[in-house]
């Protein structure tokens, strides 16, 4: 007998966002058993990394699965890319630790502030490695879901996002 769970309701079709991997297609609600459980997974199909995920429908909450962004939150994260960047002191290890649990949010907002937060302008290249990576990864997941929210390309919106990124005044620079 399988039990229906009162969770959001997710659609074969349909565009969301799952925080570890970013935007994906919802491919199918299939069932299967796992260990004597009939369990309904949803199989989301992630275009960047060519890879299929099941997850409990049970589970799709908790998981951070959403549905894309609205309008108004795409919005508010570009506002925040323009906004002075946050100075946080203290070693590298704790801010990368920050950033990646901002991430693991999945939120764009919490995106759009890792952008922010490290954004270095024209002096990208002088980041660490580490700051590069953790930058790319922000950038690339905060253009897939504004891509799909707008229905323009990925380049389209990173294009957008860095035209914003650009409006920011610099920790670096004299106000």
């Amino acid at each position: 007998m399988t039990t229906k769970i009162n969770t959001p309701s997710f659609q074969p079709g349909e565009t969301v966002v799952y925080p570890s991997h970013g935007v994906g297609v919802i491919t199918a609600i299939e069932e299967q058993e796992i260990a004597g459980f009939e369990l309904q997974l949803l199989a989301i199909t992630l275009e960047k990394d060519r890879l299929t995920v099941r997850i409990p429908l049970a589970k799709a909450k908790s998981s951070g699965l959403r549905k894309l962004s609205d309008p108004a939150v795409i919005e508010q994260a570009l506002g925040i890319l323009s906004e002075k960047a946050k100075a946080k002191r203290g070693m590298w290890n704790r801010r990368a630790t920050d950033f990646q649990e901002r991430m693991a949010t999945g939120q764009l907002t919490a995106m759009a502030e890792v952008l922010r937060d490290l954004n270095r302008g024209s002096e990208q290249t002088e980041a660490s490695y580490s700051e590069q990576q953790i930058f790319e990864t922000a950038l690339d997941f905060m253009a897939r879901e504004i891509a799909a929210v707008r229905g323009v390309t990925h380049s389209e919106a990173r294009q957008l996002i860095a035209t914003h990124l650009a409006k920011a005044p610099h920790l670096n620079t004299a106000a």
